[in-house]
């Protein structure tokens, strides 16, 4: 399944979280994925988006729009 392109924000973990990398989409509350690095992060928050729109379509929920939430560039 394809799915809309939402805005991501992927932050880094620190060591006591295990390091690498967090993806997270704001618009799609809970929807998350981790990576090892920050491609690997995007990637796997993929495989996560699609699941959170099957399971909001099996719970019979709306799919939100994706905003056009603007990220200014880390320093």
């Amino acid at each position: 399944m394809r799915h809309p392109d939402y805005p991501v924000l992927i932050e880094p973990l620190v060591p006591e979280d295990g390091g690498g990398y967090l993806a997270i989409v704001p618009d799609l509350p809970g929807c998350m994925s981790d990576g090892e690095t920050r491609e690997l992060a995007a990637r796997n928050v993929g495989d996560a988006i699609e699941a959170w729109i099957e399971e909001a379509l099996a719970l019979g929920r709306a799919i939100p729009i994706p905003s056009s939430h603007r990220v200014p560039a880390q320093a």
